[in-house]
């Protein structure tokens, strides 16, 4: 099939690479001419904008950081819908907010453009290994049409239900996936500040009712001290923001997301942004003065 990706950021690459090695003929755009020539030298074709891209292609999948991205490249200008036909697909993968989902939805729906939101989780290495966790919300019947190309780049598609369900629950993911990170650093700190051994410490819990995908993946980069972006901070940020904000908004609160929030938002003020989501055990570090690292 061939299929328009727009946005080759640290997922957007890897998974438009995916979709090029299961044999779909792939026009990509990104305003990173360097993400754009990697692209191309995997097999690509190179769009000169998301217009031209939506053009050529009978599905455009969007992976950009947030709302006004997904809304700037889909209903601004020499977007999506300004060289979109009607009958195009779009599948938006962002992790934006639920409303900001709807409100493209009808925007697509009045050039006869039908959509899907459908964020993922799992991070770079998941999406470099095509395992991620797709999480859908729009019309069932256009999910089961791009079910299996959602398969490519994942491991498992869920229709979540109406349009904005997919990113309401990629909310509920970043609350749980967040409040776990900061357990973990907590936890972890305390081991340090006792003078026992993390690692062993680590080998000890996984296996019990404390172990989790989190833990796995998350407290060897502590205890090692490496916070090479699988997912940054700042992403993070913006998804507990949209989390708040969705909580607000139906009024469910939402006390513990909000101290892990003025956590990671100490941290960017610190300068750690771009870290890697565990480097949340840099801010229990400096709270309680533990070198980070073995």
């Amino acid at each position: 099939m061939k299929i328009g990706f727009i946005g080759l950021g640290i997922m957007g690459k890897p998974m438009a690479k995916n979709l090029l090695k299961a044999g779909h003929d792939v026009v990509v755009f990104d305003i990173m001419k360097a993400n754009v020539d990697e692209l191309v030298t995997a097999g690509a074709t190179a769009g000169s904008s998301s217009a031209d891209v939506a053009s050529q292609v009978p599905l455009v999948i969007t992976m950009l950081p947030n709302s006004p991205h997904v809304k700037s490249v889909v209903m601004g200008e020499k977007g999506v819908l300004e060289g979109a036909s009607a009958g195009l697909k779009l599948v938006d993968m962002s992790s934006i907010a639920p409303l900001a989902s709807q409100e493209i939805e009808k925007a697509c729906a009045a050039k006869g453009v039908k959509m899907l939101d459908a964020p993922v989780s799992g991070g770079e290495p998941k999406a470099i290994d095509g395992s991620l966790a797709i999480m859908v919300g729009g019309d069932k019947a256009l999910f089961e049409e791009l079910k299996d190309i959602l398969l490519v780049m994942g491991a498992s598609a869920v229709h979540c239900g109406t349009i904005g369900a997919g990113n309401t629950t990629k909310l509920a993911n970043q609350i749980i996936v967040g409040l776990n990170i900061a357990a973990v650093a907590e936890a972890f700190t305390m081991v340090k500040k006792a003078g026992v051994d993390p690692q062993l410490v680590f080998e000890a819990i996984k296996g019990g009712l404390a172990g989790s995908t989190v833990m796995n993946a998350k407290a060897p980069m502590m205890i090692e001290g490496n916070f090479k972006p699988g997912f940054k901070i700042d992403l993070h940020i913006k998804d507990l923001a949209n989390a708040m904000d969705t909580g607000h908004g139906v009024g469910s609160p939402l006390p513990l997301t909000a101290a892990v929030r003025e956590m990671m938002e100490t941290l960017h003020a610190d300068g750690f942004g771009q870290d890697d989501h565990s480097g949340l055990a840099k801010y229990y570090a400096k709270v309680s003065g533990t070198k980070i690292g073995k």
